[in-house]
């Protein structure tokens, strides 16, 4: 049960020892991160589930609620439930916060009489022993009861409590005693208004609560400069510009994506740059990587002439937000040779006993044309012009980062910047771009990146794949927001270099149900998958040192697939949910089936990973996870393929390249 109480109210007779347990044990309280020295993460109206271990010494009643604490100061009860095995003492509760804001919450253990009181009541009673006290002790449990309801103002509450307790005398039937104080409406009433005795907080720990689009949103990458880029018959390149990138974003908005990602549009430094497939001899016309930030015309505050200027940058920016798009910029930080920044700031550099400046680094691999920021030489500078540039490119309508290679920068510069972010602009959205180890990759969810990347691209297994969105749906919640991209300017998955089309659809359906946030990177829906070399993840002829225009109406294409499954999310509210995910039984290796709810919605996906063969397997169905315990049909619609069936806990499917997956939204028969 949940309910509105005064502060004051909410901590009468709360006992606590001097820094332990207190009179009732409270422990293993989850989701906490880091003892409580930060929040954990949610967005409005998510379904969180809290957890702890609840007990006491001998035999009485106990039980538990969670107070949660809105920004504004109002708190709200929320009555825990025991779950099984009852003799791990396990207590859990679900909640929704409906505004944005740093909350509390903590879980109060206390004893209850009323349930000692029932519990010996439907012992004695029918066995004649302490009639006359059992009766006595309950009418008096009922009577404080009211006096509570009529102090919360819920005189109807006390009136029927108070009716109640007459009736509870020695010459009652003791049948209809114990139906009366069994009853549904006096349940309610009890665990309303019943007596809390011994309780015992926990520390309060935090929760922060975003806009939604924290947690679900669906990413388009495209590269302004191809987008419109033409060659002359001379042979020289043109760039693509803001201003002919508006046909992109219109494609985007159409496609139901959210996001728009553009690569750094910073100037490109001419120093060491790169040409075609990272050759290190450009010729005059190659437009180097945009990774390489910085050159006598602006670094990380300014735009590539190419592309237009600040005006061009607005305009662009305003007509997204006319799509219902927002616009993510790439915030890499790292300088070309040219960048300003290594002639004003050349102690932010690592500079080498030979007095040159470290380039980057990862061996075999060299990135001439890249400094790396040394963060450690002069933090103060560093921190605070970082933080210079993204409020500068907030103030120009930017709500999105994504961040280039988080991980080889310090974790506690992080901390400190998300957090000054935080203070002045909740609404920004940081994606972190860290493919590295686990802890690293966790520890930046922790200290406040809203999104991650993650290992999706290299989970194709089903078992893989199972363990995976297991352990992100459970324990990493709490701190870690998925972002499933389908390949990136520098992933050409494996799976994909066949270039069989099914495999682009099987990763898309995939990437698009299991996780509330997915990305595509452009030409994955025209099939792009051409390696550089056998044995490589990597594009050839990579967009990432040279203009990729792109007829996106080529047939074949997946523009439809990708809009159909970002309606598909945008209409059930389980594809936009992280945590609630249960797997399904199906015996073939090469078919995966899963199920996400929220509420009433409930969708289940059948998706074959085989793209090049048809692979047919039994599925067996968990109604109780499908939210339908006791049912013996359930009525289910293909999304994708608008086709209905009425399946058994047992069911077959046949899927088959040109038909890889169901996309199932389930209501009881």
């Amino acid at each position: 049960m949940t309910d509105e109480f005064p502060a004051r109210a909410a901590r009468q007779r709360i006992i606590r020892t001097e820094g332990g347990l207190g009179r009732i044990p409270v422990t293993g309280v989850t989701p906490v991160l880091q003892g409580g020295a930060y929040p954990v993460k949610a967005v409005v109206h998510e379904r969180l589930l809290i957890q702890a271990n609840v007990f006491r010494e001998g035999h009485d009643a106990v039980n538990a609620s969670v107070i949660l604490t809105a920004p504004g100061g109002t708190q709200r009860r929320i009555d825990m439930t025991q779950v099984e095995p009852l003799g791990l003492d396990i207590w859990q509760a679900h909640v929704r916060m409906a505004a944005e804001g740093d909350w509390t919450y903590r879980v109060e253990g206390w004893s209850d009489p009323w349930g000692t009181w029932t519990y010996n009541a439907t012992k004695k009673l029918p066995a004649g022993v302490d009639v006359d006290l059992v009766c006595l002790e309950g009418r008096d449990l009922l009577e404080r009861a009211a006096a509570q309801a009529e102090t919360l103002r819920t005189p109807g509450a006390a009136h029927l409590l108070r009716g109640t307790a007459e009736s509870v005398t020695a010459d009652a039937d003791v049948n209809e005693l114990l139906e009366l104080i069994s009853s549904a409406p006096i349940r309610r009433a009890m665990a309303r208004f019943g007596p809390r005795e011994l309780v015992s907080p926990t520390p309060d720990y935090p929760i922060r609560v975003e806009r939604r689009r924290a947690l679900y949103s669906s990413w388009y990458e495209f590269f302004p400069r191809s987008q419109g880029a033409w060659q002359g018959d001379d042979g020289q390149w043109h760039s693509g510009t803001f201003a002919s990138s508006h046909e992109r974003l219109e494609a985007a908005a159409a496609m139901g994506f959210h996001i728009v990602y553009l690569p750094p549009i910073h100037p490109i430094g001419s120093a060491f740059r790169k040409g075609k497939n990272n050759s290190l001899t450009p010729s005059p016309q190659d437009p180097g990587s945009p990774w390489a930030i910085g050159s006598p015309e602006g670094g990380h505050d300014a735009i590539h002439p190419d592309l237009g200027d600040f005006d061009d940058f607005d305009e662009f920016v305003s007509k997204a937000r006319s799509l219902g798009l927002e616009v993510a910029l790439d915030l890499a930080l790292q300088a070309s040779p040219d960048h300003p920044w290594v002639t004003e700031h050349p102690e932010w550099f690592t500079t080498r006993l030979d007095g040159t400046i470290a380039y980057a680094e990862n061996p075999p691999k060299k990135y001439q044309d890249i400094y790396p920021i040394n963060f450690d030489n002069d933090p103060v500078g560093i921190y605070h012009e970082v933080l210079r540039i993204v409020r500068f490119w907030i103030d120009r309508g930017v709500t999105v980062f994504r961040v280039d290679n988080p991980h080889t920068k310090p974790v506690e510069f992080w901390d400190w910047l998300l957090q000054r972010v935080h203070e002045t602009n909740p609404e920004i959205i940081f994606l972190a771009e860290a493919f590295t180890k686990p802890q690293m990759m966790s520890a930046l969810g922790t200290v406040g990146f809203q999104q991650s990347y993650t290992y999706f691209t290299w989970r194709n297994l089903k078992w893989e794949l199972t363990e995976y969105l297991t352990e992100l749906s459970d324990e990493m919640a709490s701190h870690y927001r998925p972002n499933f991209f389908v390949n990136t300017p520098d992933i050409n998955p494996f799976f994909l270099q066949s270039g069989n089309p099914a495999a682009f659809a099987i990763r898309a359906i995939l990437a698009a149900t299991m996780s509330p946030t997915w990305g595509v990177y452009s030409g994955f829906e025209l099939f792009e998958h051409e390696a550089l070399a056998p044995g490589k993840e990597e594009y050839l002829n990579s967009e990432k040192y040279e203009y990729r225009p792109r007829d996106y109406d080529a047939e074949p294409n997946l523009n439809v697939l990708m809009g159909t499954l970002n309606r598909l999310r945008e209409a059930h509210p389980a594809l936009q949910q992280l945590r609630d995910v249960h797997f399904h039984h199906a015996p073939h290796d090469k078919v995966i089936a899963f199920s996400k709810s929220d509420g009433d919605d409930v969708v289940l996906v059948v998706c074959s990973l085989d793209p090049d063969n048809t692979v047919e397997s039994s599925l067996n169905l968990d109604f109780a996870a499908l939210g339908l315990p006791g049912a013996r049909q359930v009525a289910v619609f293909d999304e994708l393929n608008q086709e209905r069936y009425t399946w058994g806990e047992e069911a077959f499917v046949r899927l088959y390249p040109g038909r890889p997956a169901h996309v199932l939204h389930v209501t009881a028969e």
